[in-house]
């Protein structure tokens, strides 16, 4: 009889382990759906060793750059804080990351109008090559007066085969990681961190903050850490090409 008993508790406190695994299950899942966990598993390896890679979050301090339309919020704020994430994903996969700023600060306060801005672009160039930047990463925000215009696009000089490669790596896995609703391809484009360097380079916008849906990803810390996690997916796919792997 009491070894019956016993094999009834024992069954018993089985069911419930394999109930409350089942009620966790549920629980990961409801998070995940709801955007409060990450939507995959961080990635720790040594997968970006030996890259040392230059961010720059664009604009900063007067230059406030774009603007969301509904919330307000400026271009600088979000590209310092989607920068940040994606130097602790780099940081994760072993590479070494020098930020151009790490503050809302322009880098030049001498000149005015174009001869200001210019002098901060070049500053941050300036950085990129004193830190040995393997890589040079210009993260942006777009804006369109038609706010259906969303997706994120990266960008190029042309003629620059490493950095057409290099921009084409990114957009993909920005792609394949964010699904956009919008499927934009990398393009040429004619920006002055990228004509005035000779490391491969790329400036990368995340996104429309002119677009109501789009915004309101770009607001949160969730979609920065996925950006991230599509930057450093895009760069160990374009080391890979590099290395003809």
């Amino acid at each position: 009889m009491k070894q019956f008993t016993a094999k009834l508790v024992t069954n018993h406190l089985q069911r419930l382990r394999i109930s409350l695994l089942i009620v966790l299950c549920f629980m990961a899942v409801g998070l995940w759906m709801d955007g409060r966990l990450p939507q995959s598993a961080p990635v720790s390896s040594d997968s970006l060793a030996g890259l040392t890679v230059a961010l720059d979050p664009g604009h900063g301090g007067y230059d406030g750059g774009a603007r969301a339309r509904d919330s307000g919020v400026w271009e600088k704020e979000l590209n310092l804080q989607i920068a940040k994430a994606v130097n602790a994903a780099l940081a994760e996969r072993g590479a070494a990351v020098t930020l151009t700023r790490t503050g809302d600060e322009s880098l030049s306060a001498e000149g005015s109008g174009k001869t200001r801005k210019r002098a901060d672009l070049q500053k941050r160039l300036d950085i990129a090559e004193n830190a040995g930047a393997d890589v040079f990463l210009s993260i942006h925000l777009n804006e369109y007066r038609d706010r259906a215009e969303s997706g994120p696009q990266v960008y190029y000089q042309r003629g620059a085969d490493a950095g057409r490669l290099l921009a084409g790596c990114l957009q993909e896995a920005l792609i394949e990681v964010l699904q956009p609703a919008k499927k934009r391809a990398a393009n040429a484009g004619d920006y002055y961190v990228l004509r005035s360097t000779r490391l491969p380079a790329a400036l990368v916008e995340c996104g429309f903050l002119s677009n109501a849906a789009e915004e309101k990803s770009l607001l949160d810390p969730a979609y920065h850490r996925r950006i991230a996690q599509a930057v450093a997916d895009g760069l160990e796919k374009w080391l890979q090409l590099q290395k003809g792997l």
